[in-house]
Parts: structure tokens; sequence; C-alpha cells
């Protein structure tokens, strides 16, 4: 069964070392409120202190939308503080320390804040017919939380320019056209293509994973000479887990190598 962190969002685990994250607002759209806010740093944390997760799915609940952005009556409302965390940014996500891969499950329309917390996931794997945006200019605001530079590293400069400028939306076959979405599946078997994605990154070494991860995700923001340091230092404590000794056995004794994760 799953785990309520908070009213707004589930955490359930699957087989083969992952969580399935889900937020559960659908009369909202999924829109991000202070229970949402909260439970994805919760979720975060919940996820990182279990070493046997090795790989997380962050989808929303129906089909109408996998997040509209922010709950726009909280802001009215005078709460709109509530929907960040110092920790994690706005959503309690989009600038949260994670050492874990997360897919994002799109399962409808990531508008918006919602577009930034997808794009603040390692992978997406998205429902046909859905759609990705920023339309904040349209309403007189900017995708703070991320988009204005996410965006445009996830899609071609000139289309992301286009995106951000006009507000328009691109749809998941454009996006998955351009790169920025890693496969695309028919709405009812999502979750079943998040996990397979997941167990292709699962079988592999987790210590491995998550220090390659590290490197990969400061890619577009350190120099090389930074970079490289980087990955010195993520070789030698990868090397002193028992996971880098199984791999090289593992392949000498012909038969799957058994992980562990540390």
């Amino acid at each position: 069964m799953p785990r309520e962190l908070t009213p707004a969002i589930h955490l359930d685990i699957l087989p083969g070392h992952v969580a399935l994250v889900t937020i559960v607002r659908p009369e909202a759209r999924n829109a991000v409120n202070g229970d949402v806010a909260r439970g994805l740093e919760a979720a975060i944390d919940a996820t990182e202190a279990d070493d046997d997760i090795w790989c997380v799915i962050l989808t929303g609940t129906g089909s109408e939308a996998f997040c509209a952005g922010a709950d726009l009556k909280a802001i009215s409302a005078g709460r709109g503080n509530e929907l960040r965390t110092d920790r994690g940014g706005f959503a309690g996500f989009v600038h949260a320390p994670k050492r874990k891969p997360w897919i994002a499950a799109v399962n409808g329309p990531a508008l918006a804040g919602g577009c930034e917390i997808a794009l603040a996931c390692d992978l997406i794997v998205a429902a046909t017919g859905t759609r990705f945006g920023v339309p904040e200019v349209k309403r007189g605001l900017i995708a703070s939380a991320g988009g204005l530079y996410r965006l445009p590293r996830a899609l071609p400069p000139a289309i992301a320019r286009e995106a951000i400028l006009t507000g328009e939306p691109i749809t998941a076959e454009q996006a998955h056209a351009f790169g920025m979405v890693n496969a695309l599946c028919e709405p009812a078997k999502l979750i079943e293509a998040a996990q397979a994605m997941a167990a292709r990154i699962t079988v592999n070494a987790p210590v491995a994973v998550r220090e390659s991860l590290a490197v990969a995700r400061a890619a577009f923001d350190k120099t090389d000479p930074e970079l490289r340091q980087m990955s010195e230092d993520g070789q030698a404590r990868n090397m002193q887990s028992e996971d880098f000794k199984e791999g090289p056995l593992a392949f000498i004794e012909k038969r799957a190598p058994r992980w562990v994760g540390r």
C-alpha cells in the first residue's frame, strides 16, 4: 500500500529497487500547494535515506494534468510562501539536492511549475497527446523555478526561446523528437514504461550510477577541469564500494552481478 507523506503526496515501493511518488490532487490538476511542497521534500528525504531504493518515478494522479504549476488559490489567499521550501525551492523539489535518478512519468499536461518539476527530473517518460509549456509570460510572470535555463538545455535553443517568449506549449511528440522526452507511450502504459526505464538503470551498479549522475548533472554548470576533478573524486569513492569488486568478478565468473548499492 502507498505511504501517505502528506494528503497530496503518496510514496509506493515497487519491485526492482524503485519508488513511485505520486501527486494526489486531481481535483486541482495536481497543482502545487503546501501539502505538495512539503510532501515532495519528504519524498526526497525518504528515498535518499532508503539504501534499497535506487531509482524514483514521479507522476500525477488522473489524466487531466501531471502538474498545473502553482495553486493560484493558495497564492491569492496570501499563502504563496507555502509553495516552496528552503531546501527544495518551488514544490520542495526543483532545487533540492538528489543523489538518485528521478524519472518524470508525465500523465497529462506539464505546464508552468509542472513543466519545471519535470525538467528537474533526470529523465522524462510521457503519455502521448500531452503537452509541456511555460506560459508564465501570458500572466505577467516568469518561469523562475528553473524553466528559463533548463528548457534551453533540454530543447534546441531557438525552440526553447520560442516556447518561453510566446508562452505556447509544445506537444509530447515534439518534445520527444527534440530529445527532451526520453520515451513516449500510450497513457494506459505510462507507469509500465517508466518502470521499464527504471529497470534499465537499476540493472547497473547503484554507486556507479549515482557518481556518474552527479557529474552529468553538473556538465552545463562547471568547467572541464572542475568536471574532471569531480569525475576523479567520484571514481575514488566508487572504488571503495563493494560493487566495484563485484562487477569484474561477475564478468570473470560469467554471471549476472549481485549489486548491494554500497
